[in-house]
């Protein structure tokens, strides 16, 4: 949080304007007929946010950095202030939008995180995930990172009741990025 907390301005500017439209097509193929609401998980600079809420869906904007939860409510986000950690919701989302957020939980608390999405999402909901693919575990540019391949995915999901519909990877829709990602549907 130190990093995204005194990077905050640069972070927001450097991906507001990124274009996710393949993974939000990704994602929405798998939202049950009907789905209202979602939840974004480690919402930053509130692209994916505004995106939903432009499709009419009710979003719930969660980070854990005091200056993103400032930034979004000042772009008219319903967000709260917390850790993925902290997420105590039951049967309220139809799906889960996690990108590029959960890298940042120490693979031991990972899978407890599962668990509490898993028991957020009505029946049915989706969940998407997105890490930088690979093994490494670590420091990374002032951050933690956990990497994550199709192997790995699997062993932090066991036990969690989520079931993987897909993956895909990707390459950073970042210009001056060429970082390889690991794309996940988790289905209830």
């Amino acid at each position: 949080m130190k990093y995204y907390s005194e990077h905050s301005k640069e972070y927001i500017e450097n991906t507001k304007n990124a274009d996710m439209n393949i993974l939000y097509d990704f994602f929405e193929k798998y939202l049950p007929k009907d789905s209202k609401k979602i939840m974004d998980l480690g919402f930053g600079s509130g692209r994916d946010s505004l995106y939903f809420l432009s499709k009419g869906f009710d979003v719930l904007s969660i980070d854990p950095t005091p200056e993103f939860y400032d930034y979004g409510k000042s772009i008219g986000l319903n967000v709260e202030c917390r850790k993925a950690e902290e997420v105590n919701y039951i049967n309220e989302f139809d799906g889960i939008w996690a990108c590029a957020s959960l890298l940042h939980v120490d693979s031991n608390n990972l899978k407890a995180v599962f668990k509490r999405c898993y028991k957020a999402l009505t029946k049915n909901g989706v969940m998407y995930c997105s890490f930088k693919y690979g093994t490494f575990e670590g420091i990374r540019n002032g951050r933690h990172f956990v990497d994550v391949n199709e192997d790995r995915i699997k062993d932090l999901i066991k036990g969690t009741g989520f079931k993987i519909s897909e993956t895909m990877i990707t390459y950073d829709v970042r210009p001056d990025r060429n970082d390889k990602w690991l794309n996940v549907i988790l289905k209830k």
